[in-house]
C-alpha cells in the first residue's frame, strides 16, 4: 500500500509541476499550481473509488463510452444541414454529444460481466433446452434391468445406442452357443421394448471411432463427443470412464442402494426353498437375492416361515442374513452359541457359491 500512495504522491506532484510550467490560466503561478493540485487529487480521488470495480465493468464502461461517442459524432455530423449559428442547433449537438457516451459509459459499465468468456460463448450458444444422452452399453442392454428403470422415469433424457453396439449384440444373438444366442436376442428385445414406451426417446447413434479396437474405449469416446453419461453395468467399464472424466450411471450400484436395509430383530416373512449346510437349517432368498440362513427350519421346506433377523453379514460375494424362526420354543441363551457356529461355517462354505446379487437374482 506505502508503494501505491508514493505513486499517487508522484503523480500529484507531476500534475502540479506541467500546470506551473505550462500555465495554462494567465496569472500569479499559485493559481496554475492550485488547478494542478485540484485536478490531480480529483483523479487519484476517482481512482481510489474504482479500486474494487471489476475488470469487465471497467472495460464495458470504456466499450460504451466510445461507442456512445461514435454515435454522437455520427448523429451531428448527418445533420450536417442545420443551421449551426442558431443557439438552439448548437445546443442541440452539445446534448448528443454530451448525452450518448454518458448512456454508453453507465451501460456498459453496468453489463459489463457479459464480457466474460462464458457469457459471451452463451450469446452465440443454442437458447433450446439442450437433450442429456445416456449412452448404453451391451451388458446392461442385455441385463434387461435398463428397461424397468427406464419405464419407471428414474432415467430421463435421450437413451443412445452406437452402431457398434447394435452389431456386438447381434453377433451375439448369431452367436452358435446356444446361452450367447439367447443373451443377444433378450437384447434385442430389451430394446424394441424400450422403443416402444412412451415418452422415452432412443437414438441409434453412428458414431464411430475406428482407430479405436475396444467398444469401452468407444463409448468413452461417445460419451465425451455428446457430453452424455454411460449406463453400464461393467465394473471395468465403470472405472476406465470416471478416470478418463466421464460419468457413469451403474445399474448395480444403483441395486445396491435400494437393497432394503435389515436391523437384527426385525422380523420377516420368507420362504424356505432347501436345506442348509448345517444341521436344522433352512434356507430363503429375498427378492433381491440375498440369502437368509434360518435355524431349526429344515422341516419347513417349501412352506412360507415368518422368521426373526439374529444377524446380518457382508461378504464379498452378498449380504446374507441369518434369523430364527419367530415361534420357536428354543430359549435365547441355548441357542445362540449353535446359531453364532452355524453363522460362521455357513459364511465360510455359501460366501462363495450361495449368496446372489441383485444382478444374478
Amino acid at each position: 500500500m506505502r508503494a501505491y500512495w508514493l505513486v499517487r504522491c508522484l503523480f500529484v506532484a507531476v500534475v502540479v509541476y506541467s500546470a506551473t510550467a505550462i500555465g495554462p490560466i494567465d496569472g500569479h503561478m499559485f493559481v496554475n499550481a492550485s488547478l494542478g493540485l485540484a485536478l490531480g487529487v480529483v483523479v487519484v480521488i476517482g481512482e481510489l473509488w474504482l479500486w474494487d470495480t471489476k475488470v469487465t465493468s471497467l472495460l464495458g464502461a470504456l466499450l460504451g463510452f466510445g461507442i456512445g461517442l461514435m454515435l454522437g459524432r455520427a448523429i451531428t455530423s448527418g445533420i450536417f444541414w442545420a443551421n449551426t449559428a442558431d443557439p438552439k442547433v448548437r445546443f442541440m449537438h452539445t446534448l448528443i454529444i454530451f448525452v450518448l457516451p454518458y448512456l454508453g459509459l453507465v451501460m456498459g459499465a453496468r453489463r459489463g460481466e457479459w464480457l466474460e468468456p462464458a457469457k459471451l460463448a452463451g450469446l452465440f450458444r443454442d437458447a433450446r433446452p439442450q437433450r442429456r444422452y445416456r449412452v448404453l452399453d451391451t451388458s446392461v442392454i442385455i441385463d434387461g434391468r435398463i428397461a424397468d428403470i427406464v419405464e419407471t422415469g428414474f432415467i430421463d433424457g435421450t437413451l443412445v445406442v452406437p452402431q457398434f453396439v447394435l452389431k456386438e449384440l447381434q453377433s451375439v444373438a448369431d452367436s452358435s452357443d446356444a446361452l450367447k444366442r439367447n443373451r443377444g436376442r433378450r437384447g434385442l428385445d430389451i430394446l424394441h421394448r424400450m422403443q416402444k414406451m412412451a415418452g422415452v426417446d432412443v437414438m441409434i447413434s453412428d458414431l464411430d471411432f475406428p482407430h479405436l479396437k475396444e467398444v469401452d474405449l468407444k463409448l468413452i469416446e461417445v460419451a465425451r463427443n455428446l457430453m452424455g453419461r454411460i449406463v453400464t453395468n461393467d465394473f471395468n467399464l465403470n472405472k476406465v470412464a470416471q478416470l478418463r472424466g466421464v460419468e457413469v450411471l451403474n445399474i448395480n450400484e444403483l441395486t445396491n442402494a435400494l437393497k432394503p436395509v435389515v436391523l437384527p430383530g426385525e422380523a420377516m416373512t420368507v420362504f424356505v426353498i432347501k436345506e442348509g449346510k448345517e444341521y436344522n437349517q433352512g434356507v430363503a432368498y429375498l427378492d433381491d437375492g440375498t440369502m437368509v440362513v434360518v435355524d431349526n427350519a429344515r422341516s419347513r421346506i417349501g412352506k412360507n416361515l415368518e422368521v426373526v433377523v439374529t444377524s446380518v453379514l457382508q461378504t464379498t460375494a452378498g449380504r446374507m442374513i441369518f434369523g430364527r424362526m419367530a415361534d420357536g420354543a428354543q430359549g435365547a441363551a441355548g441357542d445362540q452359541p449353535s446359531a453364532t457356529r452355524s453363522e460362521t461355517r455357513s459364511t465360510r462354505e455359501d460366501s462363495g457359491r450361495h449368496p446372489r446379487s441383485a444382478a444374478q437374482a
